[in-house]
């Protein structure tokens, strides 16, 4: 790994030590942590709020679906692709002052949302919301991990990767209340007060630091990593609706593995003078986080995919119920990540990554395994505690093994890169998982519509909730067609659970070979 830090940097952190004075004491520690969480938590109830409005947006904008949906995606493609530009440049002008900026240019685009008259007008506030979030989310681990001291650093990122990870089921919960007791547009209230509150605090809490580079910045490696975020991200969200196949999905992936190639080739030429240094791969801690980051996340997101239509388009439960019955995997993964410090200096970083990885595991093979239509929520609910305690394990000593590889000048850039990895994931999870599983209903569903009238046996297999739907008007088949659609996603729900088995089952063999070898944990 590249630790080599230059004169200009090195005295930049005395100079950072000395304008904060003496290390901050355990209260103002606490203080610091409180702050930067409630900022994460703005960021990440955005993420997935507006999901539980879909029917509301479209109703009172006259939007059709797509619309909706990029009103919903163009946030997290804004947040993405901004994400390794702005964590560089907060290193350089100063965390604490791109942090005010970003709370600030959130909070004004998250009012201008909830007033939005018009779909375009909510759609440019949702594109200037991912530009204050990208500037925010970076920023939040940047300062744990240049303030904390070493001792006290696992359990701070703990917390902030307990609040990244179950945050947006919590931020889905409150939303969802929100659309039940009052209207959609509140939805925009719960970040509104957050940024306030993050703000006041990061004003009198939260200390600078900054880099001292003598290189100018990387404009050419900000470029090609925002246009490859975006092409890849856009594949995975538009694939599904636009075909795989589909020109503009093909565009897509061309121009987003093209700037991937150009981004890579520029990074090994500009060498330290990089936005982000390439050559770091090579190392196993942050080759080894970034990927279970990855697939941690991917699987995460997939098994909401999973969750939400088995809650109410099978139990036939509101969208408030559905989002509470999530409650209890967000509580344990929360707990764990906040664990998984003391669990990592006992055994080692990979080690818990991979006992993480292997309780994750297990999770989705019981929810594959006793999922059924007559068993309910209790058929799954060990299996997604497991899946809480396992992703809570794995995730914070994957983002301490990334943001660890990169030296305290480029934390900026180290926290972003866990943000981006963490973005990906959750795009390829959706993609995928979602994927298998509307493959699986479809394949099985078929078989099951004999004797159901032509039109209803067409809309009944484009997914478990239009069969619902379409049941009352076909007469004495509704019981048949809604059985037959709730057994059909049964089946699919169990081809993607065990396709996710099979992917944590190949990371935790990976993970578990590495660790048998000498490791820098």
């Amino acid at each position: 790994m590249n630790t080599n830090r230059s004169p200009r940097a090195t005295a930049a952190d005395g100079e950072d030590t000395a304008r904060g004075g003496a290390t901050p004491d355990a209260r103002q520690l606490r203080t610091i942590l409180i702050a930067v969480s409630v900022a994460l938590m703005a960021v990440i109830a955005s993420v997935s709020g507006l999901n539980v409005a879909q029917t509301h947006m479209a109703v009172e904008f006259d939007a059709s679906q797509s619309t909706v949906l990029w009103i919903i995606n163009i946030y997290t493609l804004a947040l993405a692709a901004l994400l390794l530009p702005l964590g560089a440049v907060g290193d350089r002008l100063g965390r604490k002052p791109m942090l005010l900026a970003g709370l600030a240019v959130f909070g004004v685009a998250s009012v201008t949302a909830g007033l939005a008259p018009t779909a375009e007008v909510m759609l440019a506030a949702r594109v200037v919301s991912g530009v204050g979030a990208a500037m925010i989310m970076p920023i939040t681990l940047a300062v744990i991990t240049s303030t904390f001291p070493a001792e006290e650093r696992g359990r701070a990122i703990g917390v902030w990767t307990g609040v990244a990870g179950g945050g947006g089921i919590l931020g889905m919960f409150l939303s969802a209340t929100l659309v039940d007791v009052a209207d959609w547009r509140w939805l925009f209230v719960l970040p509104v007060v957050l940024v306030a509150v993050a703000l006041a605090m990061t004003l009198t809490s939260v200390p600078d630091s900054r880099e001292r580079s003598g290189h100018p910045f990387d404009t050419g490696g900000a470029l090609l990593s925002a246009v490859a975020v975006v092409g890849l991200i856009y594949v995975l969200q538009e694939g599904p609706e636009h075909g795989w196949t589909g020109p503009a999905t093909l565009t897509g992936l061309a121009v987003g593995l093209a700037a991937l190639a150009g981004f890579v080739a520029w990074e090994l030429r500009r060498r330290d003078a990089s936005l982000l240094d390439v050559r770091l791969f090579r190392e196993r801690g942050l080759a080894g986080g970034s990927v279970t980051l990855l697939v941690v996340f991917g699987v995460l997101a997939g098994i909401s995919v999973v969750l939400f239509p088995f809650f109410q388009a099978v139990l036939g439960w509101s969208g408030l119920l559905s989002t509470l019955a999530l409650m209890p995997m967000a509580v344990l993964m929360m707990a764990a990540s906040g664990l998984a410090p003391r669990l990592a200096a006992r055994v080692g970083a990979r080690s818990t990554m991979a006992t993480g990885i292997l309780v994750s595991g297990a999770g989705l093979a019981l929810m594959a395994t006793f999922v059924s239509v007559d068993g309910g929520y209790a058929s799954i609910l060990p299996g997604m505690l497991a899946m809480g305690v396992g992703m809570g394990l794995a995730m914070t000593p994957s983002t301490e093994a990334i943001t660890g590889s990169l030296p305290r000048e480029r934390q900026g850039v180290a926290s972003a890169l866990n943000d981006v990895t963490r973005e990906l994931g959750t795009a390829l999870g959706v993609a995928l998982l979602g994927a298998l599983l509307s493959a699986g209903y479809r394949g099985a569903v078929d078989g099951r519509l004999h004797g159901i009238p032509p039109e209803a046996a067409d809309t009944a297999r484009e997914g478990v909730a239009n069969a619902v739907e379409v049941a009352d008007r076909t007469g004495p088949h509704a019981g048949a067609l809604v059985h037959a659609a709730q057994q059909s996603f049964v089946d699919g729900w169990q081809q993607a659970m065990w396709a996710g088995v099979g992917v944590m089952g190949a990371l935790f063999v990976c993970l578990t070979v590495t660790a048998a070898r000498p490791s820098g944990d």
